[in-house]
């Protein structure tokens, strides 16, 4: 891209250098317009989240009305997070050719009709259809890569808070989708559920055409934190797909990027693969109320928003690998004790789970993140798709294979145990990395 800026005064330039021609004649705007592009980005990722709370508040009414087993049910989730995965690499390459807000919009919209459309099913493979596919590949073009690419453009300075901020929009569509939904899932059915979700999702649209622009540059700033010596990269020419599968090529080669692709395997098989989708039901096999155990699952993303940010915060200061180890270490714990902890009402030891586990939900995010971009410099934000693909196939397996372990064991709690087991080996492949970029 190659446009002309003129120099942006210090208190709309972030960190930039002021101009010495500073018009006098009027103040300029004290926050930089980045801030406002993350927050519709946030707001956007919160509605693309809707649905994907839903999965947990849905497998046990599906299962009483349709008959259909515990892991049929979760074979369609699986596919569900496995697309979400899978076309996470791509949409952020068509970001780069043709525009984040078209893409975004797209995916809301695709979001919107897959929930709509479920109500309509009576048949496996119309689940398979609307709640793995449509809605997969929809969420999937809202992934995180959707954030890093963002975070990209439009910061130089505070990239590690920013992609916290953004990643913590997920859990937020928890916090403010999922007791909603346990409670019209109880009174009035799943069906009307799925209707809100693809409201919600669809009054997203306008927001994200009105205010969502591509680059600083097109309004004619920097990004945050940019010097006056900041260069515009520029737009991608080639196709999204070459350039996609390009950036898997090279950075395929590396040893940074297998090791960061199975930790993040992992990471996705403990949180949104087996917590997001089975806690709810793992508890009502205890006797505790749906609406209560989502409401618990809804407080993990209340304080995620915190630990995620707060991730961010860290890793624009300390080594991201050696965060990441502690992340996953920790995590391993707390999924070892947890089938402890089961009961029909919320007693204090399942509240210090929540409390420990929220906070850890997805803080391995903003140094995973700032790992792609350390390694892999200008594709780094495609390269995160990759890793976030690898995230999704692990929660994908995962989900359907928890689901196969409740319908033959009667219980989750194999599950709970072979997670933790994979959270101390994350943890091992987080400091891998640390001595091969110390080695070199």
């Amino acid at each position: 891209m190659t446009q002309t800026l003129s120099p942006q005064p210090s208190a709309e330039g972030g960190a930039g250098t002021p101009s010495p021609e500073k018009p006098s004649g009027r103040a300029p705007s004290r926050i930089h317009r980045a801030w406002w592009v993350a927050l519709v980005c946030f707001v956007a990722l919160v509605g693309a989240a809707g649905f994907r709370a839903t999965p947990s508040v849905f497998i046990d009414p599906l299962h009483e009305e349709f008959g259909w087993s515990h892991g049929t049910i979760s074979f369609a989730v699986g596919l569900n997070v496995l697309l979400y995965g899978l076309t996470a690499p791509f949409a952020s390459a068509l970001m780069e050719r043709y525009g984040i807000r078209q893409i975004v919009s797209a995916a809301l919209l695709l979001i919107s009709a897959g929930s709509g459309l479920t109500v309509f099913m009576h048949a496996e493979w119309q689940l398979v259809l609307c709640w793995g596919v449509l809605v997969g590949v929809g969420s999937g073009s809202m992934a995180l890569a959707f954030a890093a690419t963002v975070t990209n453009r439009w910061f130089v300075a505070r990239r590690g808070l920013v992609s916290g901020i953004l990643t913590a929009g997920s859990a937020t569509g928890q916090l403010v989708f999922l007791p909603l939904l346990a409670l019209l899932v109880e009174n009035s059915g799943w069906r009307t559920a799925s209707l809100v979700v693809c409201g919600a999702a669809l009054a997203v649209v306008p927001l994200v055409v009105w205010l969502l622009h591509d680059h600083p540059e097109d309004v004619g700033l920097r990004p945050y934190g940019a010097g006056a010596d900041h260069v515009p990269p520029e737009s991608g020419t080639s196709g999204a797909a070459l350039r996609t599968l390009k950036a898997l090529s090279t950075a395929a080669r590396t040893k940074v990027f297998w090791l960061l692709a199975g930790s993040f395997a992992i990471c996705g098989a403990s949180s949104s693969g087996l917590m997001g989708t089975h806690f709810v039901p793992a508890a009502h096999d205890h006797g505790m109320a749906v609406p209560v155990a989502a409401s618990l699952l809804a407080l993990i993303g209340v304080l995620d928003l915190v630990g995620t940010i707060a991730s961010g915060w860290l890793t624009d200061r300390f080594d991201a690998r050696r965060l990441l180890a502690v992340y996953y270490a920790l995590r391993g714990l707390s999924l070892l004790v947890l089938p402890m902890l089961f009961a029909q009402s919320v007693q204090p030891p399942m509240l210090f789970f929540i409390v420990f586990y929220g906070l850890d939900w997805v803080a391995t995010v903003p140094p995973t993140m700032a790992l792609c971009r350390e390694h892999f410099g200008e594709d780094g934000a495609i390269v995160f798709g990759w890793v976030l693909a690898s995230h999704q196939a692990g929660a994908s397996a995962i989900a359907f294979a928890a689901g196969l372990v409740r319908d033959f064991t009667g219980t989750y709690d194999l599950a709970w145990t072979g997670a933790g087991v994979l959270c101390a080996m994350a943890a091992l492949m987080a400091l891998l990395v640390g001595r091969r970029v110390a080695a070199a």
